[in-house]
């Protein structure tokens, strides 16, 4: 049962990816009418939105586009930060929008931001915690147990970063609408390309969970023999 879910899971991953990829290789080729950079929608963004503490910088890459709130700064793939594509606006935007959403304190990324450090620290324990809790099932259960609790805080954490992720695109695509950078077509172009971009999170939560729900029937099995 749990192997088909698996697998199941697995091929989803992939199609998701494979789409993603396909999706912004074709939105990467159609370029903005205003001929923006990411650079300087990402910087319009946040202008607009009466942001002045955070800044734009380029990073290397491919994908790699992230917001860091500690630092303040939309770090932008060095495709998305100098090129004019209707691609790299909407993941400029996106970025953008987590920048919008930490300084309106927006819930769901205050709760995820306050859980990055538990779990990247959970996240190099668990590997070996589960594979001992597992041998030792039988004997000493509490090693599952612990380890099953560190592993809910990461899917606590991918469930999290939905909301997160979806509105960040919300915000994205409303002001490329708003602004007139993207709109009618074109706007329909780049919600496309975040649509694509959020069902990965969507497959990754999935997998998280699926795979929760193993390691805590495995605990379950020992304890009715």
């Amino acid at each position: 049962m749990y192997i088909i879910i698996f697998i199941v899971i697995a091929i989803a991953s992939y199609a998701v990816q494979s789409s993603l990829n396909s999706k912004f290789k074709k939105y990467s080729a159609i370029p903005l009418d205003s001929g923006m950079t990411g650079k300087e929608v990402a910087e319009k963004m946040l202008h607009d939105n009466g942001i002045t503490d955070v800044t734009v910088k380029p990073v290397k890459g491919m994908l790699t586009d992230h917001y860091n709130p500690v630092t303040k700064t939309v770090n932008l793939s060095e495709k998305v930060y100098s090129t004019n594509s209707i691609a790299a606006a909407a993941v400029a935007a996106h970025e953008c929008g987590h920048a919008v959403q930490h300084a309106t304190h927006y819930g769901p990324l205050t709760l995820r931001s306050l859980l990055v450090p538990p779990v990247n620290f959970a996240s190099q324990l668990i590997p070996w915690i589960l594979m001992a809790g597992i041998l030792l099932v039988e004997t000493v259960p509490h090693v599952l147990i612990f380890g099953i609790v560190l592993f809910a805080m990461t899917t606590l954490f991918s469930i999290i970063t939905l909301p997160v992720e979806i509105n960040a695109s919300k915000r994205a695509v409303g002001w490329l609408n708003h602004s007139g950078i993207a709109v009618g077509q074109k706007n329909y172009f780049a919600t496309d390309a975040l649509k694509s971009a959020a069902y990965t999170y969507v497959v990754a939560a999935a997998s998280s969970l699926a795979t929760l729900f193993y390691y805590v029937m495995i605990l379950l099995g020992s304890r009715k023999n």
